[in-house]
């Protein structure tokens, strides 16, 4: 990405005679465990990464938001509660206005801005582009209207954003450890209390590597709904016959074994995925506070074993890259990450492995699956922030 004097220079030449006065930024995410738990009130373990996305921008008087994307090549303007959404070219607009509606809607002044934007969180790929955008936009609209939002409540209202204004029904993870996550740090989230732990990671030695099926996740929204309406047949089952049952989380693996004939298998191997997957999610903090990276990294074979059988959100290619990573001498664990059907994989290899994850993973995966994979390595980064830049209105 630029620098920030390259960013000053883009939005001079984008709104002539204009100097910017503030640099907002958010980071995307990856979840290390915890997959399909988040509305079901259990745990999830993502780390936020050194990807952004950046807002440079500077206060107007008339209370218009005009934001001109580097990325996309284009530029819209609204004012804030504006309900009309975006459609063809400037749908990624979508996100920022949703911002700026849902402060409204809350009773928040959000000031006339003008802003370029600027992203390199990879799009399309479950790194939570969208999430660094929304949250990347409530900083600027903080940072230039001179209020300050409490860390979990940005978060919420950003993914009112996306729930009510943009139309997707994402649950909490990635726009709270956008905004909350600490660099060096794994964030642990309660997606029931809200409560969460930054726990450390090791500062050597290990490294979380990602990789891009390039397989785009077609049959996501149909499968996500169903999935969760499974879930939901589950716990109806078990608040009939035990008050206090509200999710998931409630529910035991004993008690899941005893009610297995009564429930159909395919709801019970839901369930069982998200019942186990909260256990594996609280044992890897433990691991990975005392530094057992090997015990982690077998949590994570579990989590996707889990998700390739139970819970059938994952695909070939997302397999495959698995496979092919657990092959190579140093590689302590691999599983899909995020809502699966493709994207992502994320591995947890020693550092002196990664050369060779590079060189031979993607290579095996090309020749068993006609698609290139993207490989990057992130470092856990802080969430969202907030500069004061030298130029004037």
């Amino acid at each position: 990405m630029e620098s920030i004097q390259e960013l000053t220079v883009r939005f001079a030449e984008a709104f002539p005679g204009r100097s910017p006065t503030v640099l907002a930024r958010a980071p995307g995410r990856v979840n290390l465990i915890g997959e399909h738990t988040d509305y079901n009130d259990g745990f999830v373990l993502p780390i936020a990464i050194d990807r952004w996305a950046v807002f440079v921008g500077a206060p107007r008087a008339d209370g218009r938001v005009e934001i001109a994307s580097l990325d996309y090549g284009n530029r819209t303007s609204f004012l804030p509660g504006d309900s009309a959404k975006e459609a063809g070219a400037t749908s990624w607009a979508n996100y920022p206005k949703g911002v700026a509606w849902a402060l409204a809607e809350k009773g928040y002044r959000v000031a006339g801005v003008d802003a370029i934007l600027r992203g390199n969180v990879p799009l399309a790929s479950g790194l939570s582009s969208s999430a660094a955008l929304e949250v990347a936009a409530a900083t600027l609209f903080e940072a230039i209207a001179g209020y300050t939002m409490d860390g979990v409540a940005t978060a919420l209202l950003c993914q009112r954003a996306e729930n009510a204004f943009v139309g997707v029904n994402c649950g909490i993870m990635d726009q709270f450890v956008s905004r909350l996550a600490r660099k060096g740090h794994a964030l642990l989230i309660d997606c029931r209390s809200l409560e969460y732990r930054h726990v450390p990671m090791p500062s050597s030695g290990y490294r979380f590597v990602v990789a891009d099926t390039g397989k785009r996740r077609s049959l996501v929204g149909s499968e996500y709904n169903a999935r969760r309406s499974q879930c939901e047949e589950a716990v109806a089952y078990f608040a009939a016959r035990r008050p206090g049952v509200k999710a998931l989380r409630d529910v035991t693996l004993p008690e899941l074994d005893d009610a297995k004939d009564d429930l159909h298998p395919v709801v019970y191997r839901r369930a069982r995925h998200v019942i186990t997957e909260n256990d594996r999610t609280l044992r890897a903090v433990e691991h990975l506070s005392s530094g057992d990276m090997a015990a982690f990294g077998r949590l994570m074979v579990a989590s996707h074993e889990s998700l390739r059988d139970d819970y059938e959100v994952s695909c070939r290619e997302l397999d495959v890259i698995v496979e092919e990573a657990l092959r190579i001498p140093g590689v302590l664990g691999s599983r899909m990450t995020g809502a699966g059907f493709g994207g992502c994989t994320v591995t947890l290899a020693t550092e002196d492995a990664v050369e060779q994850f590079r060189q031979e993973v993607p290579a095996r995966y090309s020749e068993r699956c006609g698609l290139e994979a993207q490989v990057y390595v992130f470092e856990a980064a802080d969430g969202a922030s907030w500069q004061q830049l030298g130029g004037a209105a």
